[in-house]
């Protein structure tokens, strides 16, 4: 069973702008909340092939690692990551649109095949949490993003 989840803002920004920070591994952990570091392997671009190496947060104040390959990079219009989702493969990504007046509208989308121990979830409930921390992510976008624009900085 595959299920896709969608949440999308508008953020006060060029799609550059918006791009670039999201490109900025870095930074995830600025918006991500289970991320607590991100980096490109071997430290070089953020480009298809390239993987993307996470410490991520766990219940109990434990961490562990996680590695998502890069698929898509397409500046200043998508980005797009796969990896596993506990025992299930799992596909995100984010796609950016000119909304005029500097604004972006911004899109997130995760896809999830269940598979293993993780399809005696109900896939509803599955899908209802991943959506509410996407909704929650993109705010954050939207916060640090917002704020830079209003700072002068860019990514």
């Amino acid at each position: 069973m595959t299920f896709r989840t969608e949440s999308r803002i508008t953020i006060t920004g060029s799609v550059q702008e918006v791009c670039a920070y999201l490109c900025d591994v870095g930074r995830w952990p600025e918006w991500a909340p289970t991320v607590l570091e991100a980096r490109v392997r071997g430290g070089g671009p953020l480009q298809p092939g390239a993987r993307v190496e996470q410490r991520a947060k766990l219940m109990f104040g434990m961490s562990r690692s996680r590695s998502q390959a890069v698929t898509v990079v397409e500046p200043p219009r998508s980005l797009a990551f796969a990896g596993p989702m506990g025992t299930s493969a799992a596909r995100w990504g984010m796609e950016f649109e000119p909304a005029g007046d500097g604004r972006t509208d911004t899109l997130m989308w995760i896809e999830v095949d269940l598979a293993g121990v993780m399809r005696a979830i109900p896939a509803s409930l599955l899908k209802s949490r991943i959506q509410r921390v996407s909704d929650l992510e993109m705010v954050a976008i939207k916060a640090a993003v917002e704020s830079a624009t209003r700072a002068g900085v860019t990514s």
